[in-house]
This record gives structure tokens, C-alpha cells and sequence, in this order.
């Protein structure tokens, strides 16, 4: 008897947990940038959206902003064309402009769109270039070289940063009740496109709707220390500290300088969370523990 109990007890304290955190979330505009294994995975992909939808359902407003670094790298690669990276940022020259184009706003967003739409959900997808959604400008790196007195400007091709967002496109998804899910192209006045790194949109998406939270999935655990600890609550001025000792570099600090700004800008938290876990939104949002790292205003 003790074991045919164990479930049902086990799913009710689930629940009881997740009660308060449904009760505060409801109606909140919560970002999630999806990312990583939780994109290529296809257990993963699937208790995505299935968090996805169930967040609709219990009043909560999630707003998904895809990436597709792998799918691009493997297109490139049937066809010849090494990937280079710089400061996380892929190099993008005009024919591989024209192929993160096709997978992102193509492939990947319809096969996000129509996952969550398969499991009952109502997703709309949308591409950043499309009706002037995403206002791009080309980034400009600097990499200081002692041998010179100023920075040495390194040229990405077209790859932007986010100038503007039309928020009044993604609020009438909401609105309308429906999950809204973005590729991160964008184009300049000229009508330029550009590809942009998903962290920098999701982080000015969460900023400009206001959002509760915002949510990365990454394939690590969450922020490490330099004992490669995870740190599962920091404040701004910790990561800054962090990064100035240099114990985050390289590819995470896209990521990392996205979900600090967005807390600068006034949403309440933002999130690095595991996507190799199942059900990692979910159970960051519901539940005490968290499968991640919090980074929150200031020191609790």
C-alpha cells in the first residue's frame, strides 16, 4: 500500500509547491530565450512546449525567443563554409546571411511554433526582419592591442545589435491570447538584414514588455564560480565582478551582459537555467529550488 500511495503523495506536494508560484506569475509576461540541447533533443523539445503551453493555461504570459547556432553550423557545413566566432558572435558574410535567414526565420520558427501548437498551445511565429519587428545596427567589436594606441575594430559582417523593437507587434500575440515565439533577425533603415545573437533580443524584449523574469536556457548548469560551483542566487554586482576577474568569457558572455542589462532595465530577475534538464522552465518558475542561477538587483 505504501507504494501505490508514494505517487499521488509525491504529485500533491508538487502541486502545493507550484500553487504560490501560479498565483504570483499570473498574468506576468515572462521571456524565455530557448537555446542549446533543449533545441536539438527531441524529449527536450518536447517538454518545452509542453511547459510552454502550461504556462499559458495557468495565466502566465511566455514570450519565446529561439536561437539555432547548431541548425545554421550544420546547413554551413554541408555546404563547404567554415563557422568562425568571435567574442560568441558567428561571422556573417552575405551568403551566410541569407542562410541564418532561412533556418531561423524558416525552419527552426515554424518546428518551435507548430510543437506548441501540437501540444494545445496557440503560437504565432514571427521573424524579427518582418514589418520592422526588430530595428537592427551593425555591432562594432574593439579588442584592445598593445601595439596600438586605439582599439582594433573587428568587422563580424552582418551581425547586428538591437536598436529598436516594435513591442506593439508582440503585445497584440499576447493580447490575443497566444504565445508569441521570434527569430532574432533584424534589419537596419535600409533594409539591411542582420543576424543577431537571440540572448541580446531576448534580453531588450523582456526589457521594453516589462517582463517578470527572464529565462536563457544554456547547456551548462547555471553560473559557475571559479571552483566551477554553481551560484544559484548573485547580484549584478557579483557578476560584474565576475566578469571583470575574468571567470566568465568567451561564448557565455553574450548571454551574461543580456540577462544584466535586462534586470538593469528594470525587470525583477533574470535566469541562466539548465536546458539539458527536463522540464528546466518549469521547474525554475514552480518550484524553491530551481535548476539554475538567479541574478537579481542587489545583494538579499
Amino acid at each position: 500500500m505504501e507504494d501505490i500511495n508514494k505517487k499521488p503523495k509525491y504529485i500533491a506536494e508538487v502541486l502545493t509547491e507550484a500553487l504560490p508560484y501560479i498565483k504570483k506569475f499570473r498574468g506576468k509576461v515572462i521571456v524565455i530565450k530557448y537555446g542549446g540541447n533543449a533545441m536539438s533533443d527531441e524529449t527536450l523539445k518536447e517538454g518545452f512546449a509542453r511547459d510552454v503551453v502550461l504556462m499559458k493555461l495557468v495565466g502566465m504570459q511566455p514570450v519565446v525567443i529561439h536561437g539555432g547556432g547548431p541548425q545554421i553550423g550544420e546547413t554551413l557545413n554541408k555546404l563547404g563554409k567554415k563557422s568562425t566566432f568571435i567574442e560568441g558572435m558567428r561571422v556573417t558574410d552575405s551568403e551566410t546571411m541569407d542562410i541564418v535567414e532561412t533556418v531561423l526565420g524558416g525552419v527552426v520558427n515554424k518546428e518551435i511554433v507548430n510543437l506548441i501548437n501540437h501540444f494545445g498551445g496557440n503560437a504565432i511565429g514571427l521573424c524579427g526582419r518582418e514589418g520592422g519587428l526588430i530595428e537592427a545596427k551593425k555591432m562594432i567589436v574593439e579588442k584592445d592591442d598593445p601595439e596600438f594606441d586605439v582599439p582594433e575594430i573587428i568587422d563580424l559582417g552582418h551581425v547586428g545589435d538591437v536598436h529598436n523593437i516594435d513591442k506593439s507587434v508582440i503585445e497584440e500575440i499576447i493580447k490575443d491570447d497566444s504565445i508569441p515565439v521570434v527569430a532574432p533577425v533584424g534589419t537596419d533603415k535600409s533594409g539591411q538584414s542582420y543576424n543577431i545573437n537571440a540572448d541580446l533580443v531576448a534580453g531588450k524584449v523582456a526589457e521594453i514588455l516589462e517582463a517578470e523574469k527572464l529565462i536563457m536556457l544554456t547547456n551548462t548548469k547555471g553560473l559557475l564560480d571559479e571552483n566551477g560551483k554553481v551560484l544559484t542566487g548573485v547580484s549584478v554586482e557579483e557578476v560584474d565582478k565576475l566578469i571583470s576577474d575574468g571567470i566568465i568569457h568567451g561564448g557565455m558572455l553574450p548571454k551574461i551582459r543580456s540577462a544584466l542589462n535586462a534586470v538593469h532595465g528594470g525587470i525583477q530577475t533574470s535566469h541562466i537555467i539548465d536546458g539539458r534538464v527536463q522540464h528546466a522552465v518549469l521547474l525554475e518558475i514552480l518550484t524553491d529550488e530551481g535548476v539554475g542561477t538567479l541574478i537579481h538587483r542587489q545583494n538579499k
